[in-house]
C-alpha cells in the first residue's frame, strides 16, 4: 500500500489546472491541466527545469494566485473560487510558507519574526510569544530569541523562517528552494531540520531543481511544460518516531 492509500483522504485535490498568462499578443500557458492528490503527512518533491511551471504551481497552492481554471481543494475546501481576501486568510491558517530569501523584518528579533503570522491572526500577546518559543525551540533556535537577522548566520536565519511557518500550525509546510542561499553544509541542516518536521508529522512540500534536495523527500512529482511528466513514490515512508524510552521503575 502507498503512502497516499494508507493516509486515505487527499489533503490537496488538484484537477485540470490550468494557468495562462498574456504577454503582449502571446498566449503562454505555464500549467497545462495539472492534476495532483496529497495527503496528509507526505513529503514531496515539485521538480522540473526553468519555464516548467513548478513556481506558477507553488503559487497556486499557496494560495497566492488563482487558476484560469481547474479545481484545487485544500483542506475539503474549494479555495480555487475563492477571492484574494479568502484566500489571504486561508494562506494565513492553512499554509507556512519557507523562501530561499528568508523574507525576515531585519530590525525585527528572531522571536518577533517568528510571531508575526499569529499577530496578523489576532492571537492574544501571552499566546503568541508561548507559540513562537515553541516554534524556535522546534528548530533548536531558542537560544537566538533575542537576535536580529544581520546577527545569525543564514542557516540560523532559514530556521527562522521554518518556525515561522511553523508558528500556526499549519495543514502544509510549502518551501520553495529552502536551501537556494545556502552552502553545501548548511543546506543538509537545514534539511535535516525538515526532515525531524516530517517525522513529526507534518505535510511537506519543497519546490527544488536539485535532486540532492529532492532526495530528502519521499515522492518526486516532475513537471515539464506545465503538464506532470512523472509523480513517483521514490522510498517507502518511514514509520512515526519510536517512543522514548520508558524508565526502569
Amino acid at each position: 500500500m502507498s503512502p497516499r492509500e494508507a493516509n486515505g483522504r487527499p489533503l490537496i485535490h488538484v484537477r485540470g489546472l490550468t494557468k495562462l498568462y498574456q504577454m503582449g499578443s502571446e498566449e503562454i500557458r505555464a500549467l497545462d491541466g495539472v492534476d495532483l492528490d496529497i495527503v496528509r503527512n507526505e513529503y514531496v518533491a515539485i521538480m522540473g527545469p526553468s519555464g516548467s511551471g513548478k513556481s506558477t504551481l507553488m503559487n497556486l497552492l499557496g494560495c497566492l494566485d488563482s487558476p484560469t481554471s481547474g479545481e484545487y481543494w485544500l483542506n475539503d475546501r474549494q479555495v480555487s473560487r475563492l477571492d484574494d481576501d479568502e484566500l489571504a486568510r486561508v494562506r494565513n491558517r492553512e499554509i507556512g510558507f519557507v523562501f530561499q530569501t528568508f523574507n525576515l523584518l531585519p530590525r525585527a528579533t528572531a522571536l518577533h519574526n517568528v510571531e508575526l503570522p499569529l499577530v496578523y491572526a489576532g492571537a492574544p500577546s501571552g499566546e503568541r510569544l508561548e507559540r513562537a518559543r515553541a516554534a524556535l525551540r522546534a528548530v533548536d533556535l531558542e537560544d537566538r530569541a533575542t537576535h536580529r537577522p544581520s546577527e545569525l548566520s543564514g542557516g540560523q536565519r532559514q530556521r527562522v523562517a521554518i518556525a515561522r511557518a511553523l508558528v500556526t500550525e499549519p495543514s502544509i509546510i510549502l518551501a520553495d528552494e529552502p536551501t537556494g542561499n545556502l552552502d553545501s553544509k548548511t543546506s543538509a541542516e537545514i534539511m535535516s531540520v525538515f526532515d525531524q518536521l516530517y517525522h513529526g508529522g507534518n505535510t511537506i512540500i519543497v519546490v527544488t531543481h536539485e535532486a540532492d534536495i529532492a532526495a530528502h523527500t519521499h515522492r518526486e512529482v516532475l513537471l515539464l511544460d506545465g503538464k506532470v511528466e512523472h509523480d513517483e513514490v521514490t522510498r517507502a515512508a518511514p514509520g512515526p518516531p519510536p517512543a522514548p524510552p520508558q524508565p526502569v521503575p
